[in-house]
């Protein structure tokens, strides 16, 4: 084990190391070479900073384990570039040589702000940004900062530097060689001063409010608003905001501000001000956009300019703060850092994919999740009326399954092109689902998909007493409930499909299907295949089927087609005034349950067929599909198969895949209604003390519901 002598000792050695690699970085400087090789001694000695190690500095707090990177090595260079002053000068003026030729517009304006005005094209763009980096000779400031900071830590190491380590990285870009060096002219013109930068930042923002004020005009947002009338709107106001503080502050430096030490006027500062206010009405203004999009419809591309619109008001108040910074003689300039910061984290923010999506897609998720909630009430039964009405309408689904499963055998025995037998058994299944829908029945195994939304919206009022009651008796009848569906729908299609099958038998002499594939049968919903894995991606094509439901509801209200279906002359000339309406009405109250229906069915028959064409073989594993399946086979093979082990381990599996489907169909929608609304800290261990408490108290109620709600005991 190494002595803590030998590890200072190997300290030292790793800081002489890094010293004379800054030490030859440094002595490089040339603000004459061309722009690429800047670029690329930037980067090197960027990548230098980045680089982990120690230097002499560290060796005295050898444990010390900061939250993020210390600023030691940007201390030491600029306790290096202090101690000689030529490499200093040739710093200094490499540095501002590369802002000089670079674009800060981009960087200011553009930085972390998808150029695209769409959500496809930005999600393109992020792509081809993560495959290809920018090239180093870019005059694009953004690129070289992407270049330069590509650690997730980069913005809060500089928004924490230390007011000593701000002022002297400010002395570099400030400056001024000798008057005896015959560049000194033209670095007095061109240097990035204070009064270049508060000019780059008054241009910048001047660009970014521009934008607003053309976003927030534009008929996606502006037919949006609560506000109708176009001059009230504050993006109608923020262009003549911003001529107003340019030009207030333009008669200051006209007027050398003798009269203003401070650095800035009260004119100004009562334009800023007024600015600020607008900004501020905007982020209401986008709020009302927001609401609206919740009520009447989500579109993802208007969510997109939305979030950008919210960035760039963002990006205004934060240029005007390093403005009104530099404006002030004698203000810190730490927000100027801040910003430098923000302009950091939003480059590194604009590569990641996976949160375009999430922001852009939050508020269609959540709106696809209430709808789910809505239509997950009626899949609950609380009291013992509605428990009742849940069972036959179980036993009403199991019935029409029982047409589908025989249906299913005839297409099969057909031998028809896999495709075509695929989408066959999906209009099979779709017509059935359909008609359930249509005469008030039900299939068990759709309903998780529904109900886990509801739960989770039921968990926003967990935090009183209540609420926390409300949860578990839900909790409760949903366990209740679903266990009522699965028996309704079992009891009905296994002994119907049975007593079809004896009866062809003893009444016509023949066998639905032959017993080879009786056993065939039995033996694909063995629990010692690959039962369960089937029965999984049944579950996920369950969820998925709820997802387009969802997605339809959205798009129908987004279009406002209630109001096309309703006031289409042909509808009116053929249905008459009242039955356009009516018609309207009925896809208003439908067009989720048909998608739904329409959707898994059609996902069950040609999802197998299509994985299948892909060398990815996939069987549809839905329990009460499966369990008709095993009463045929039972009808066919006889009562001996009762003593077989091949009978029960079919049964194993079929009771494998009632667990498979409910359970991956509700988890994967209850996940998606949690991410959907913004639960934090939840206590789950209080959650799960009071069911355990509720369920312990009152066993029964797992089964057997109350006659009524006012009968159910509080928590």
């Amino acid at each position: 084990m190494p002595t803590p002598i030998a590890n200072l000792w190997r300290k030292w050695r790793e800081s002489r190391s890094a010293g004379r690699q800054i030490d030859a970085l440094l002595a490089h400087a040339d603000p004459d070479a061309a722009l690429a090789v800047r670029n690329e001694w930037l980067i090197e000695v960027s990548h230098w900073l980045h680089r982990e190690g120690t230097l002499a500095s560290d060796v005295a707090q050898p444990d010390r384990t900061p939250k993020y990177r210390p600023h030691v090595r940007l201390r030491y260079l600029l306790q290096l570039l202090d101690r000689n002053p030529a490499w200093r000068a040739n710093v200094a003026l490499t540095l501002q040589s590369i802002v000089r030729d670079t674009d800060a517009m981009a960087l200011l304006c553009d930085s972390g702000m998808p150029a695209h005005a769409g959500f496809s094209g930005a999600l393109f763009e992020r792509l081809q940004d993560s495959l290809i980096p920018p090239a180093p000779n870019s005059r694009d400031l953004s690129a070289l900062f992407a270049l330069i900071f590509q650690s997730a830590n980069d913005a809060q190491w500089v928004g924490t530097l230390p007011r000593e380590l701000l002022a002297k990285l400010g002395d570099l870009f400030a400056y001024r060689e000798s008057a005896e060096d015959a560049r000194s002219e033209r670095e007095e013109s061109t240097s990035p001063s204070p009064s270049r930068l508060s000019m780059e930042l008054l241009a910048a923002l001047h660009n970014v409010t521009g934008q607003i004020g053309s976003a927030g005009l534009s008929k996606a947002i502006r037919t949006r608003l609560t506000e109708k009338r176009l001059d009230a709107l504050p993006f109608y106001k923020l262009p003549r905001a911003m001529l107003a503080i340019e030009t207030a502050a333009q008669t200051d430096a006209a007027n050398a501000l003798d009269e203003h030490p401070s650095g800035i006027s009260r004119t100004v500062l009562q334009e800023v001000n007024y600015l600020r206010a607008l900004l501020d009405e905007c982020h209401r203004s986008l709020r009302d956009v927001h609401t609206h999009l919740d009520q009447n419809g989500v579109s993802v591309d208007i969510v997109f300019q939305i979030e950008r619109m919210r960035a760039r008001i963002t990006r205004a108040e934060r240029l005007l703060e390093a403005w009104l910074a530099i404006q002030r003689q004698g203000e810190s300039i730490e927000p100027v850092a801040s910003l430098f910061a923000d302009l950091i984290a939003a480059n590194q923010s604009s590569r990641s994919i996976g949160s375009l999506i999430r922001k852009n897609f939050s508020l269609l998720a959540r709106k696809v999740v209430d709808r789910s909630a809505e239509d997950g009430e009626h899949y609950v039964a609380y009291d013992r009326k509605e428990y009742l009405q849940m069972l036959w309408a179980a036993i009403g689904g199991g019935l029409v399954t029982v047409a589908t499963v025989y249906i299913k055998f005839f297409i099969v025995a057909a031998h028809m092109h896999p495709m075509i037998e695929g989408l066959f058994a999906g209009i099979n299944y779709a017509l059935s689902f359909l008609l359930m829908h249509f005469l008030h029945f039900t299939l068990a195994t759709k309903q998780p998909a529904m109900t886990a939304p509801m739960l989770a919206q039921k968990l926003d009022d967990i935090g009183t007493p209540q609420g926390m009651g409300d949860f578990v008796q839900a909790v409760v009848a949903l366990i209740r409930t679903q266990a009522a569906a699965i028996f309704g729908n079992l009891i009905a299609v296994f002994p119907v499909c049975l007593a079809i099958q004896l009866g062809a038998r003893y009444a016509l002499g023949v066998d639905i299907i032959s017993p080879e594939k009786a056993h065939a049968t039995l033996h694909s919903f063995s629990l010692l295949g690959v039962t369960p894995f089937y029965a999984v991606g049944t579950g996920i094509l369950l969820w998925s089927s709820s997802l387009l439901a969802g997605w339809a509801d959205n798009w129908f209200v987004l279009h406002r087609l209630h109001d096309v279906l309703s006031y289409n002359r042909r509808l009116r000339f053929v249905m008459g005034e009242r039955g356009a309406v009516r018609f309207a009405n009925f896809w208003s109250h439908h067009v989720a349950g048909v998608t739904a229906n329409l959707s898994l069915g059609l996902m069950l028959g040609l999802v197998p067929s299509i994985l299948t064409a892909f060398a990815l073989p996939f069987e549809v594993r839905h329990v009460t599909l499966s369990t008709g399946s095993i009463g045929v086979s039972l009808g066919v093979l006889g009562q001996a198969m009762l003593r077989t082990s091949e009978l029960w381990w079919a049964v194993a599996g079929t009771a494998s895949m009632a667990v498979l489907n409910v359970a991956v169909s509700f988890t994967m929608a209850f996940q998606m209604a949690l991410r959907a609304r913004p639960i934090q800290g939840r206590a789950r261990h209080e959650i799960t003390k009071a069911v355990w408490r509720y369920v312990l108290a009152h066993p029964w109620r797992l089964l057997f519901p109350v006659k009524s709600p006012a009968a159910a005991d509080s928590v």
